[in-house]
């Protein structure tokens, strides 16, 4: 979890954060079948062993293919804290539980919609 103010992040990386190019190369792993277009996002390891350890049914939200954008990054904003992960994780659950291809096309309309004009969840 960062902070949308950390002073780690360059110009540079604030640039290709806010147009989301950054983003780019995980459509090779969905190319290589190791990430959906649709799903949730995944954690870094130690970050998502942690969440496990401390949200009750966090783990269930990898019995779906993680995917590039999901119904938690339409649905709600950035995660910053444990709460917000907890809020983010009922997304997921709802999704692991409700995925659907109509499911599926909502979150990508929305996800283009985020992505063409910078507004909405992120």
């Amino acid at each position: 979890m960062t902070d949308e103010q950390d002073p780690r992040i360059t110009r540079v990386g604030r640039f290709l954060r806010r147009s989301r190019i950054d983003e780019w190369p995980q459509l090779l792993n969905v190319l290589r079948g190791e990430m959906s277009l649709i799903g949730p996002r995944p954690e870094a390891i130690p970050l998502s062993e942690w969440y496990e350890s401390e949200l009750p049914f966090y783990v269930y939200r990898h019995i779906v293919r993680p995917g590039v954008t999901g119904w938690a990054q339409v649905r709600y904003h950035y995660s910053a804290s444990l709460e917000d992960a907890v809020q983010k994780l009922q997304y997921d659950l709802y999704y692991v539980k409700n995925h659907t291809l109509f499911l599926d096309i909502i979150v990508l309309f929305e996800t283009v919609g985020v992505v063409l004009t910078g507004e909405g969840a992120q």
